[in-house]
């Protein structure tokens, strides 16, 4: 698998159900807290915690090529053959960037283990911290992170 392909079906589906899996939203008309309530529920949102935990292991193995074809970029993002070129120049740094994912997971995982929606909805935080910072060094480097 590429690291597109495990981005596409195990890290963005994982970090997606962990960040949709807890929500304060309140509008004028109503309220909703949203967060897991049964045991069912709560081992569904482990799951994705491990599959994203564990996705990380593969995204930083030597040798994984970004795409099998070097498609069109998107606006303001690198082409699949530019991200290659980045990574392998300095693997250690995309590695580290992988692991801090993970950290972030493991954190959603000890969260979900305490059945603690609250520390769950930080840990959503640090994941989405972890996957902008490894994006905005890879995918679109020419552009500033929000809050920059």
């Amino acid at each position: 698998a590429t690291i597109q392909d495990l981005m596409d079906g195990q890290v963005d589906p994982s970090a997606d159900a962990l960040w949709d899996s807890v929500a304060y939203i309140a509008t004028e008309t109503r309220t909703e807290d949203r967060r897991p309530h049964t045991d069912e529920q709560w081992r569904a949102v482990r799951r994705s915690a491990v599959t994203l935990i564990e996705a990380t292991n593969l995204l930083y193995m030597e040798g994984r090529r970004v795409a099998l074809v070097d498609t069109p970029a998107g606006p303001g993002e690198l082409s699949p053959a530019q991200i290659q070129r980045r990574i392998e120049a300095d693997h250690d740094r995309f590695a580290q960037f992988a692991r801090l994912l993970q950290e972030a997971g493991l954190k959603a995982l000890t969260a979900i283990d305490a059945k603690d929606a609250q520390a769950l909805m930080d840990a959503g935080g640090v994941i989405d911290e972890a996957c902008e910072a490894c994006h905005v060094a890879y995918w679109y480097p020419n552009q500033n992170s929000p809050g920059n």
